[in-house]
């Protein structure tokens, strides 16, 4: 990461500039609560719908293309890195005298250009649920730079990733947590060939991955965390060391858009819900995840709906098929935050569900589990 010092001109202002060319860039915002406050888990969730309203308030057309295809968003955030403390219902608390970073990445010259204009006008804090975080500085997390550099970088014969939040892919309506080589290059190929002006043929660089692309090395783990307005995600954590084989030099092009990708990583993240925090990913071999204790909390809260589930679905054999399925993880999840210490207030609003239906959710959700205490 990039010096977390904010360079000011000389009336105090923040002066990070870049060149009007500039494709992708990554900022890190140096935040401190201005109190002690608690936060759920999914807290990314609040940040997500934070920036997408600066985006909105500054650029209403932009905030429009945004919200209205899920599946072209050129931007990622991050989660909050920093020490927290864990309460006993497995909510995170901030610590008013702690300094914290988040990073925001943009890899399309429209959001670049947006997030230029946004730093003239930046807001004095982030604004999450019960938690206004006061920003300090802002530096580069990731130079700025354009796809053709990428392009042009070094051929490397080798590529070592490493994914700091839970990464994921979703195939045949499941995930998977594993960093398979055409799954992690897919991936990042299909923002190459959406934002770059470059495209490139995906079936047979693809098919030149599953030849020629290895895993040389790996220090990995999988963990399931609650991710999303329902459910869970089960993810991988670690580093991979990617090397091709003596084959793969013959295709030149192909061994550049490697490595043009691979430098691509850290801007566009890795997987699915990048947007939501998942899937950072950065060069490199670094051992450390980010904020464990984020971690561990959603890990916990995503057990505990895996278990409420369960129970909740023993009444729905019946019926069954995906709107039970879904109805009963909506519940659980409901009523996990509950427990977990939310107000049925914050999460009919965090959920976008109205308040009397959420508050009919968990009382069925706490009435089928005491009828199956009592069975």
């Amino acid at each position: 990461m990039a010096q977390r010092s904010l360079k000011k001109d000389q009336a105090g202002e923040p002066n990070l500039t870049w060149p009007s060319s500039t494709e992708l860039v990554g900022l890190v915002f140096e935040v401190i609560p201005q109190k002690a406050a608690t936060l759920y888990p999914e807290y990314t969730k609040t940040l997500h719908a934070w920036f997408l309203d600066q985006v909105r308030s500054h650029d209403p057309q932009l905030s429009a293309s945004l919200h209205d295809d899920e599946s072209k968003k050129p931007f990622t955030i991050s989660g909050l890195d920093g020490k927290m403390d864990t309460t006993t219902g497995g909510q995170l608390q901030l610590l008013s005298d702690q300094t914290y970073y988040w990073t925001v990445t943009a890899f399309s010259p429209t959001v670049v250009q947006w997030l230029g204009h946004w730093l003239e006008h930046l807001p004095p804090a982030i604004e999450l649920r019960y938690a206004p975080l006061q920003i300090q500085s802002v530096a580069f997390a990731l130079p700025p730079t354009t796809y053709a550099q990428l392009y042009q970088a070094e051929i490397a014969k080798t590529l070592t990733l490493s994914f700091l939040t839970p990464t994921s892919f979703r195939r045949k309506g499941h995930h998977l947590p594993l960093p398979w080589p055409v799954n992690v290059f897919h991936s990042y190929l299909r923002r190459w060939n959406e934002f770059s002006g470059m495209p490139s043929d995906d079936e047979a660089f693809l098919a030149w991955v599953d030849e020629s692309v290895l895993i040389s090395r790996h220090q990995l783990e999988s963990v399931k965390v609650a991710a999303g307005k329902q459910g869970k995600v089960t993810g991988f954590l670690g580093a991979v060391e990617y090397s091709l084989t003596s084959e793969a030099t013959k295709q030149r092009h192909f061994q550049r858009l490697f490595t043009a990708l691979g430098q691509l990583a850290p801007y566009c993240g890795t997987g699915h819900k990048t947007t939501f925090g998942l899937g950072q990913t950065r060069l490199g071999w670094l051992s450390k995840p980010n904020s464990i204790e984020t971690l561990l909390a959603q890990a916990l809260l995503a057990k505990r709906v895996e278990e409420l589930t369960d129970v909740l679905m023993q009444g729905q054999k019946r019926t069954g098929g995906d709107r039970a399925i879904k109805v009963c993880q909506t519940q659980a999840t409901i009523l996990a935050r509950q427990e977990a210490g939310e107000s049925l207030i914050a999460i009919a609003q965090d959920l976008d569900m109205p308040y009397e239906t959420v508050k009919t959710y968990v009382k069925r959700a706490r009435h089928r589990l005491k009828s199956e205490e009592l069975a």
